[in-house]
């Protein structure tokens, strides 16, 4: 069975997403082991603890420099000894130790189609100002493997979004949230739990037919 950290920094919607589909059996072969924030006020937290699941906080205030959290970030997740690594909504910059240490083996949530509006400065609700001052007219989410660069490892899933002419930054957000990021991230997951994604010369093939 694959044992699952999943990284947050806020309120844990994606994480919500994840522990309600393997409720549900959407995610098969697979089982969170912890939850570990940034953030010790993190929303996310409280679901974790509403679902029996560990929850833990590695603040790097706790920390004297970004080192030493980084290390002590990377031993408190490798204490769990995870198959995977997920990122839902962390905002904490993965240092390139905890890559070489878990190659293709962290998945991240990017609110866009990378390679669109992805790289350093775009996360958050800034993905979607962007997007509506570009005025393009479909945007999404991406779930990918997570390299030393930023959003460019090997891409698993994409889902498109329309964008709306009255659409906000804010009502976007959250129909990317609705529409893709929640159903493309639990799928992801039971692909990798499954051993149907495998990464072949930077590109992922995903085995089986129907996703």
């Amino acid at each position: 069975m694959l044992r699952m950290v999943v990284l947050v920094s806020g309120g844990g919607t994606n994480l919500q997403a994840i522990i309600d589909a393997l409720a549900a059996g959407k995610i098969t072969n697979a089982k969170i082991a912890a939850v570990i924030s940034n953030n010790p006020n993190a929303y996310a937290l409280k679901r974790a603890e509403q679902a029996g699941i560990e929850g833990v906080c590695v603040s790097p205030k706790s920390f004297g420099t970004r080192d030493e959290f980084n290390r002590a970030l990377l031993a408190k997740i490798q204490s769990y000894a995870p198959d995977l690594i997920v990122l839902a909504g962390c905002m904490v910059v993965i240092p390139k130790e905890m890559v070489q240490a878990y190659p293709n083996r962290i998945i991240n949530i990017h609110p866009a189609l990378i390679p669109s509006f992805c790289g350093t400065g775009y996360y958050g609700l800034r993905v979607h100002e962007k997007a509506l001052e570009r005025g393009v007219k479909l945007t999404g989410a991406t779930v990918h493997f997570v390299d030393e660069g930023t959003d460019t490892g090997p891409i698993i899933l994409q889902k498109a979004v329309a964008v709306r002419e009255d659409d906000t930054p804010e009502t976007l957000q959250r129909r990317v949230m609705e529409e893709a990021e929640w159903q493309i991230m639990p799928q992801a997951i039971n692909l990798i739990a499954n051993g149907r994604v495998k990464v072949e010369d930077g590109r992922v093939k995903i085995s089986g037919g129907e996703k």
